[in-house]
């Protein structure tokens, strides 16, 4: 009989404990919003790392049109010189040439 009491007293504090006991659930959302924010905030640091590279490569591809853009007016620059240059000569030689037939005229 006394085994029996005091299982019976057992199952009742261990009910009692069940029903008094502390709130899992509520520890389990309190730990999932810390997991989400979590995550936002690593989330949040990945974006602002990809817009930082993207700032950067915009900046490399300005500086590289840029460098194009120079390349391209020496490039035209340097054709202007040479097609002033060629003209100058054709036209040194052919009034030489020009001159030199006149001279042959009788």
């Amino acid at each position: 009989m006394r085994k029996i009491i005091a299982l019976s007293s057992l199952l009742a504090l261990g009910a009692l404990g069940m029903a008094c006991g502390d709130a899992a659930p509520a520890n389990n959302a309190s730990n999932a919003n810390r997991a989400n924010t979590a995550a936002n905030t690593m989330n949040s640091a990945a974006n602002t790392m990809a817009n930082a590279a993207n700032t950067m490569a915009n900046a490399a591809n300005t500086a590289a049109n840029a460098a194009n853009a120079a390349a391209n007016t020496m490039a035209n620059a340097a054709n202007a010189v040479k097609s002033a240059t060629n003209t100058a000569a054709n036209t040194a030689a052919n009034t030489a040439a020009n001159a030199m037939k006149d001279d042959k005229k009788p």
